[in-house]
């Protein structure tokens, strides 16, 4: 199985995965205009393959359903909150 990937003119770290090159026709038109212009990335044979972002069965499943995939970057790290849970943590460790 081929795909095409293309990265998204709007938002930074998406991708849109497809079984055609070229081919958006499957792709709803309110999705198309949040990506924006898609810049072609590359075409990749998706048997035998990981992927270092995403899971390579469940984009081959929503091709196969949807007729794409929508690779989004994840959520951004939020510090602040990941250092009140270890103060908390060791709070806890140094009451014990």
């Amino acid at each position: 199985m081929l795909c095409s990937i293309y990265k998204s003119s709007k938002k930074e770290g998406t991708y849109l995965y497809i079984p055609k090159k070229d081919d958006f026709s499957q792709v709803p038109d309110a999705l198309m205009q949040m990506f924006g212009k898609p810049s072609f990335v590359m075409v990749i044979k998706m048997d035998g393959r990981k992927l270092a972002q995403v899971n390579i069965e469940k984009v081959k499943e929503s091709l196969n359903t949807d007729g794409f995939f929508l690779q989004v970057p994840p959520p951004p790290v939020n510090e602040l909150e990941r250092h009140k849970e270890r103060k908390a943590q060791q709070k806890v460790q140094d009451e014990e």
